[in-house]
């Protein structure tokens, strides 16, 4: 009986959506539209968030810099209430690289794109040594070489093989590839079990690895990540108070498989490294935001919120990751706020701290604002929170969103749509897509959403050191951040709102481990 009840009201309230749903007018399409392309800010905003902050990794001394430089933006852009504001405790703590120089000397020279592993320690200047392939598969297997790597380099094996490319290395969606995400693809998922595989044990064999390593006095220690001669950007377990880790280093598969099949037939392959990186004791995730306030007196203090992760990783400048979201999410705020229409709703900006290494600085809002894990209840946020529009999937076009399972969200997208379908902008969704901050609010049951992106190079360049400005669409970031001016202001003007997902708050889960 209680089921039925249930699934009646769900019902309700959808056909009541429904009906009660409409947009902004086309005149205010018009105007949005004008002030997006007309007298668009995405160049100068790119090269601001990508050539001026840099790199930006969770708590270093580049993101710090880079959180009171965007602060200053927002002021300048003539926002309201702009803060840099403490989102989540970080024991990792702060790390910057500041010199990084790897080369092979024998049997021949040859220098490498090499990118350090974040909170990984420094060579205290130039050191030079023998490399040596450690292959262990157990704990166990480390036991024979034991005694035999201090003053040596050690080499990881090889565990990704090069694989020749046969499709563009960019792409956007094609009209099948977008009719395929638009399927409900929940009755096929009803009864499937995901494998949780073997991740316990290889993470407990990386620990015993790292802690053998540095028992034995290893220079450093080589892997192999990334292809087309680009290192991948990684990170080390590590926490503030704990000893320096030794150095580690990544190469792109190339160099780093070379080596290997060299040492592996007998040759000697030596090496030379000047890594420096410096840690400092800072152990919190920021996340900075501000406003355009509402003026409804009743709806003033209801947030629809827009944002996507300021945060990076250390090799590149974080252009496609994510650069590109930042980009158009300031955008936007300069449109809405450049027409002068004064929206009942507060629109908040918030850019997020730490997401690369588990969504701290979302987690850390929806934690203050929205829902007290411990005493499982919710804040005086919850009820005020009515949408959020994640952007976090490189600079591509576009072409729709993913709405999580949240069938009540559909009649509102169906018509905010329409002034944008000429443009690509068609999609709808129920499938959910993960990994990134909006996950912090869907988890609450609360309307959050990420959108369907043209992948572009994504895929190849992200968590890279060609993560760079080279990597955004200027023209595509510049209709992405008109689409998410005009959503924005319709949920701000609406009468109506998205319901919260039938069932929530009595239904969110306990929270799960950080990524």
């Amino acid at each position: 009986m209680k089921k039925n009840i249930f699934m009646l009201l769900a019902a309700l309230l959808y056909i009541q959506a429904a009906v009660a749903q409409t947009c902004l007018p086309s005149e205010i399409a018009y105007k949005v539209k004008t002030e997006g392309f007309a007298n668009s800010k995405i160049t100068e905003l790119s090269q601001f968030m990508t050539d001026d902050l840099g790199p930006r990794l969770a708590a270093s001394q580049l993101n710090d810099r880079a959180e009171k430089l965007v602060a200053e933006k927002l002021t300048e852009m003539g926002l309201s209430n702009v803060r840099i504001e403490f989102a989540s405790k970080f024991d990792k703590g702060g790390w910057d690289n500041e010199k990084n120089y790897v080369a092979m000397t024998a049997p021949y020279y040859c220098s490498f794109a090499a990118n350090p592993k974040a909170w990984s320690g420094s060579t205290k200047g130039l050191v030079k040594g023998e490399c040596v392939v450690v292959d262990a598969q157990t704990v166990a297997d480390l036991e024979k070489y034991k005694g035999q790597l201090a003053g040596k380099i050690v080499l990881m094996p090889v565990t990704q093989n090069y694989e020749m490319v046969f499709t563009p290395l960019a792409n956007r969606y094609t009209d099948a590839q977008l009719e395929e995400i638009a399927r409900d693809p929940r009755p096929e998922n009803l009864n499937r079990r995901r494998p949780m595989g073997n991740w316990m044990a290889m993470r407990e064999l990386q620990q015993a690895i790292s802690k053998f390593i540095k028992e034995e006095n290893v220079l450093a220690v080589i892997s192999g990540s990334g292809a087309f001669n680009v290192p991948h950007s990684r990170g080390v377990q590590y926490k503030v108070g704990e000893p320096e880790p030794t150095p580690e280093i990544i190469l792109p598969i190339e160099d780093h498989g070379r080596m290997v099949r060299m040492i592996q037939k007998g040759q000697k392959v030596e090496m030379e490294l000047d890594i420096k990186n410096t840690f400092t004791d800072n152990q919190q995730i920021n996340n900075v935001i501000a406003e355009i306030p509402g003026t409804d007196p009743k709806l003033k203090h209801e947030i629809i919120l827009i944002g996507g992760h300021l945060d990076s990783w250390h090799g590149g400048t974080g252009g496609a990751d994510n650069a590109s979201g930042c980009i158009v999410m300031m955008e936007a705020m300069r449109i809405i706020k450049a027409l002068g229409i004064a929206p009942k709703r507060t629109i908040r900006i918030a850019l997020w701290g730490g997401e690369e290494q588990g969504l701290y600085g979302s987690q850390g809002y929806a934690n203050q604002y929205l829902y007290d894990n411990e005493k499982r209840k919710t804040l005086s946020g919850y009820d005020k929170f009515a949408l959020y529009l994640n952007m976090d999937n490189g600079s591509g076009r576009f072409r729709g969103i993913y709405l999580e399972e949240n069938d009540l969200a559909v009649p509102f997208f169906e018509a905010w749509k329409k002034p944008f379908e000429s443009l690509g902008f068609n999609t709808i969704t129920l499938r959910k897509t993960g990994g990134t901050d909006h996950m912090s609010f869907d988890r609450l049951g609360l309307p959050a959403f990420q959108f369907i992106q043209d992948e572009l190079e994504y895929d190849r360049t992200y968590h890279t050191v060609m993560d760079t400005y080279e990597r955004l669409s200027l023209q595509d970031l510049s209709v992405d951040a008109t689409i998410v001016a005009w959503l924005a202001l319709n949920a701000a003007m609406d009468a109506d709102r998205i319901p919260v997902k039938p069932g929530y708050p009595a239904a969110i889960p306990a929270p799960r481990g950080r990524r």
